[in-house]
């Protein structure tokens, strides 16, 4: 007990610094995550700028046109938004599942496996159905090969111990030769030399622009997701009961809460926001399902979701910052004599110190209001 406790008068003193304290506490426990992912970027660019130095280039300059490449015009930031949807629902895949202490990066393969199965839905469908109920079947196909391709890594996971991280990464590469199996096999539109891919989708059945803008709306649709995730996580008795077996599975499994399902379930969602985005990239960008569909977008989502810390609503302005940066790759290469991969390597150097960084939740006392102790005598 301290002083202040058992003196009334030394409270009412105080008290107009004790009516700040709720706010004060709930500011320091969010703060958290924002100082240090910040510490961690400007770590990571810090780190990068050596590199850069010690092959004769001059990080300030990169960094501008990053900038410029990213966000310098309105052209520049339209570009960006629109790479930034699928980064927005493959990060998805990767939240989701966190919640449950699962470590899934198999987004990619989701994603290539839904843009393949839109395609091929698209394909009979075309003049059958006009263009929205065409686009809807095209969605459900890829959000439903999306679910049952991530769904059978929990399920692999919870009834096999097979670990999940390993599982997902390898079922990406699987789903990328069946891919490209398809795309040049049966599903091969015969006037595709150069670069095999299926029937191309006809104008008026493709994802339009938001007015005014020249951004499909697949990122209305991403943005929609990402509040529904977390809706779904953090307002419904799913979701509580998700965060409880992520919390500690084996008490969960004691107050009978079903952590197969919730597993499984939970990883079926988040495939079928990854398969979404496959389908998002055939019907707003590509036009068909081809090798451009791997694109990277599910091995980005892994970095959007870890600086995000697995929160949906976090994503969405991560997601559109590292938009930004893929989009800068081409005025990199082309001003700087850089390679493409550059960005690749930015990614990488921020996804390290990112997880580095981890370690340090929790040690400082600025952040934790429970240590907090008044000490007046």
């Amino acid at each position: 007990m301290t002083v202040e406790a058992n003196n009334p008068a030394l409270l009412a003193g105080s008290g107009g610094a004790a009516s700040f304290r709720p706010a004060l506490e709930w500011l320091a426990r969010r703060a958290e995550p924002v100082v240090i992912g910040l510490a961690a970027i400007v770590t990571g660019l810090a780190l990068f700028s050596i590199f850069i130095l010690a092959i004769g280039k001059s990080p300030l300059a990169l960094f501008q046109i990053m900038y410029t490449g990213g966000f310098g015009s309105w052209f520049s930031i339209q570009n960006s938004l629109s790479r930034a949807a699928p980064l927005l629902l493959t990060a998805l895949c990767v939240a989701l599942p966190a919640r449950l202490g699962l470590v899934i990066i198999g987004g990619e393969g989701a994603l290539v496996l839904g843009g393949v199965a839109a395609a091929a839905i698209a394909t009979p469908l075309t003049g059958l159905l006009p263009p929205y109920p065409t686009l809807v079947a095209m969605a459900l196909a890829s959000m439903v090969v999306g679910g049952v391709w991530i769904g059978a890594v929990g399920f692999l996971r919870h009834y096999r111990g097979v670990n999940e991280t390993i599982s997902s990464l390898l079922l990406s590469y699987i789903a990328i030769a069946l891919m490209n199996q398809l795309v040049e096999g049966p599903l091969r539109d015969p006037a595709s030399l150069n670069k095999p891919s299926t029937l191309p989708l006809p104008p008026e059945y493709m994802i339009g622009a938001i007015p005014g803008m020249d951004v499909h709306w697949g990122l209305v649709i991403a943005i929609i997701a990402c509040i529904l995730s977390y809706v779904l996580i953090e307002a419904t008795r799913f979701g509580f009961a998700a965060r409880m077996a992520g919390g500690n599975v084996r008490a969960a499994q004691i107050q009978g809460l079903p952590v197969g399902r919730l597993i499984v379930g939970f990883t079926a969602i988040a495939g079928s926001f990854a398969g979404l985005a496959g389908m998002l990239e055939v019907a707003a960008v590509q036009g068909s399902a081809n090798a451009s569909l791997a694109a990277g977008y599910g091995y980005t989502g892994i970095l959007v979701a870890f600086l995000a810390r697995h929160n949906p609503l976090a994503i969405i302005p991560i997601a559109i910052l590292l938009g930004g940066l893929e989009a800068s790759g081409g005025l990199i290469q082309r001003r700087m004599g850089l390679p493409d991969a550059t960005v690749v390597a930015l990614q990488g150097t921020l996804f390290i110190v990112i997880l580095f960084c981890e370690t340090f939740y929790g040690r400082f006392k600025v952040f934790n209001p429970d240590v907090w102790k008044g000490t007046r005598a």
